[in-house]
């Protein structure tokens, strides 16, 4: 896995060929890639790579360039993982090409040469790449189907910068960290629509989209994937084993590695899958065992109080899903230390770009990325299960499903800890109506809506089933994986998510919503697919998402930030608040710990925010 950035200027542009920008750059991707850089450059494009080696690490060095003859045809930054590249290197042998190393790179680089910008919809896996052709002098960018790996750039009046990262692109002196109010609805959204960003001048490449830039600076966009709506064929026993059959042919591609490999296990249906079906494909190599890791915070399981969506603690069944299997399991235990460690949550912040309301979720998540690191470089998870098979609870709650809405903004607005907003509880009125988070959910939700692919014919239910998988799909997990890929390659870990494979993914969106929820249950038909699999404890789990603390330290700890910042007249943040309501919450007592994670949410965002206004300066643009 790695970082890649750099930037192309169009004929009519004046040549950027500062060393110390492309070196800057660098730097500042040396978390996404420790084991190399390397820096390419001629008059028109510079391309710079960061890499952290996990396939061919000796002959994987980028960036790559290609020649026909003896002129050089393609130079290319990559990052990502192509599963398929065993055969479409033997394709392209076949088709005369020549190989001088074992890496999957080298075969994205012959793809291109092959089949130009259409190489990647042969490409399977996840990736972000850029290439310079010298002789069309042309940019190429392309990002995978879901958006695992990410990619953004900003067009400028010479030409155009790209980047894994916003703050890669803001290291070249054309782009400004400009935010606006247009912005500030972003980065308060839980939709973002494919491609916004918080900053004014910086756009995300949508996934399963390439981006162009041609030699006078026209820049074209083109999406090469997207999901089909077909008719559902099998029946329910074929559907239970060709989504098994998916499963174990995903999971086993992406073991494929020549660096130490693990699964963040956190007990429940889906990472427990994945660490099955793991043990198994390891043990028909003669290899393994599979190695897991499950985090958890000191006292949590002795002291834990059910919440509205986590009904017990993680480890016991991590543990149980680890006897099962037979695994190499490792439990990362983190004190509240670990969590108020302001190094630890500045480095979330930094590693985001922008600010989270998570909290304690990020910092303890990059905290277990960081301990799996200790024993592997590439990481396995459950990720994206519930948005193709169904697992979160408001789509099974009938009254926010069939909202006119985005259904988990719906959930947010209707429970009372999040109605005014995940964590936006602090804001003052004025600024939340400058905001209008109304109007700009109904705009998002009415495109992301004209963009379905449905079948005729379909009944009231199985229509808006299909609805909410895709706006789920194309609205959600998009921040799910960013978040998991920045706080996993500030690690230096690797993350892969089996259940993202587009192969999976298409066949589910076409599986009846009657078939997906057959016993009654969320997720019925993946936990027949893995009925053999686990233990019955495990299978029957209700879904938990990630676990957060209940140490009223914690809390406590949030309380004393927040009074800082309050009390300090140059807080950036104090003309976003509601000032009277911010110090009331800091006289709270007797609060419930095991329902406070919702209340710290808008402390977090808060502290949060004023940091990263530290940060603009004068680029809020207000």
């Amino acid at each position: 896995m790695c970082g890649i950035a750099g930037w192309a200027v169009h004929e009519n542009g004046r040549p950027w060929d500062d060393p110390e920008v492309a070196d800057s750059m660098a730097r500042t991707m040396a978390c996404r890639g420790p084991d190399d850089q390397g820096i390419w450059t001629d008059r028109h494009a510079t391309l710079v790579h960061t890499r952290m080696a996990v396939i061919d690490l000796a002959g994987g060095r980028q960036p790559m360039a290609a020649e026909e003859g003896e002129e050089p045809a393609a130079t290319l930054t990559y990052c990502g993982e192509i599963y398929n590249f065993r055969e479409l290197r033997a394709e392209l042998t076949g088709r005369g090409h020549r190989f001088r190393t074992r890496s999957d790179t080298e075969v994205v680089l012959r793809s291109y040469l092959e089949w130009g910008e259409h190489c990647v919809e042969r490409l399977e896996g996840m990736f972000a790449f850029a290439i310079w052709d010298p002789r069309r002098r042309t940019l190429f960018l392309a990002r995978d189907r879901f958006g695992i790996k990410p990619l953004s750039y900003a067009q400028t009046p010479e030409g155009l910068v790209f980047g894994s990262e916003p703050k890669v692109i803001l290291d070249h002196p054309a782009v400004r960290p400009v935010v606006d109010l247009d912005g500030l609805r972003v980065l308060f959204s839980m939709a973002r629509a494919p491609g916004e960003s918080v900053y004014r001048d910086i756009r995300d490449l949508p996934p399963g989209h390439t981006l162009v830039q041609g030699p006078g600076g026209e820049v074209t966009l083109r999406r090469y994937w997207q999901l089909e709506a077909r008719p559902h064929e099998h029946g329910l026993k074929e559907t239970i084993g060709t989504v098994r059959e998916l499963l174990e042919s995903s999971v086993a591609r992406e073991l494929v590695s020549d660096v130490p490999l693990s699964v963040m296990l956190s007990g429940g249906l889906d990472s427990s899958t994945v660490a099955a079906l793991a043990a198994r494909a390891l043990a028909a190599e003669g290899a393994g065992p599979v190695r897991t890791t499950t985090v958890t915070y000191s006292g949590y399981s002795d002291n834990f109080q059910a919440d509205l969506v986590r009904s017990a603690p993680d480890s016991p069944y991590a543990q149980a899903v680890a006897d099962h299997i037979g695994a190499d399991h490792r439990e990362i235990e983190l004190s509240t230390a670990d969590l108020i460690d302001p190094v630890a949550r500045r480095t979330v912040l930094r590693a985001q770009d922008v600010p989270a309301p998570f909290g304690d979720m990020d910092t303890s998540t990059y905290q277990a990325f960081a301990g799996a690191h200790r024993h592997s470089k590439v990481a396995l998870t459950g990720e994206s299960a519930d948005e193709i098979f169904g697992g979160y609870s408001w789509v099974h709650i009938p009254d926010l499903a069939d909202e006119e809405q985005f259904p988990w903004v719906a959930f947010e607005q209707w429970h009372p800890g999040t109605r005014a907003g995940l964590g936006q509880g602090l804001l003052s009125p004025a600024f939340k109506s400058r905001l209008d988070m109304g109007s700009y959910y109904a705009e998002r939700y009415a495109q992301a809506m004209a963009e379905i692919p449905r079948l005729p014919g379909e009944g009231d239910e199985e229509r808006r089933a299909r609805e909410i998988c895709h706006l789920h799909l194309t609205h959600w997990l998009p921040r799910l994986l960013e978040r998991n890929d920045r706080l996993s390659m500030i690690s230096g870990l690797e993350v892969r998510v089996p259940f993202c494979d587009h192969r999976l993914v298409q066949y589910a969106y076409n599986i009846p919503w009657a078939m997906k929820t057959y016993d009654g249950r969320e997720k019925s038909l993946l936990r027949a697919a893995a009925s053999d699999l686990l233990p019955e404890k495990v299978l029957d789990r209700p879904k938990a998402p990630f676990p957060v603390s209940q140490d009223a330290t914690y809390t406590k700890a949030l309380h004393q930030e927040l009074a800082e910042v309050l009390a300090d007249p140059g807080s950036p943040v104090l003309p976003m608040l509601d000032v009277a309501a911010a110090r009331r919450v800091i006289v709270r007592e007797g609060d419930d710990q095991a329902q406070d994670w919702l209340h710290r949410m808008n402390i977090e965002m808060v502290l949060q925010v004023n940091t990263w206004l530290q940060g603009l300066g004068d680029c809020l643009e207000l």
